[in-house]
């Protein structure tokens, strides 16, 4: 008896590749950034190989509308360290958003991704835009809800 199907392995030549925009106003940031990072790795394709980045390219527009339940805004903390001794560092998203408004959708989709090359490499088809203006005309990218 022979088994009658095979597993298709992508490549990078052979991934299929689109260009996806998201309206990010009014949307909360985690589950926002779950599923850009569930997209940016290709999971939402049958063709899905774990090794490979078959995902999509993703635009992010209106990243400084997001929003967070509960007291998220004034009482989450983002912490970082500067390599010098005594230099522990803490923002919120409210401070963040003032300095660096796609900064909070940026760390959020980045800390879901894996920390490998390949995550490098996916973190590169990420494009985040403050306001609902983007130059990714010419890549006639298809609009999610």
């Amino acid at each position: 008896m022979e088994i009658s199907y095979k597993t298709k392995s992508l490549n990078a030549k052979t991934a299929d590749k689109s260009w996806v925009v998201i309206d990010a106003e009014n949307q909360v940031v985690g589950r926002l950034a779950s599923r850009v990072a569930f997209m940016l790795r290709g999971k939402h394709k049958p063709s899905f190989t774990p090794h490979v980045d078959c995902g999509d390219n993703v635009i992010i527009i209106n990243a400084e509308k997001v929003r967070f339940t509960g007291k998220k805004w004034t009482d989450k903390e983002y912490v970082w360290y500067t390599g010098y001794p005594g230099g522990q560092r803490t923002t919120n998203p409210e401070r963040m958003m003032k300095k660096n408004p796609i900064g909070v959708m940026e760390h959020a989709v980045h800390r879901m991704l894996p920390k490998s090359r390949l995550g490098n490499k996916l973190k590169r088809n990420l494009f985040i835009y403050a306001g609902a203006d983007h130059p990714h005309t010419a890549q006639q990218p298809t609009k999610i809800a």
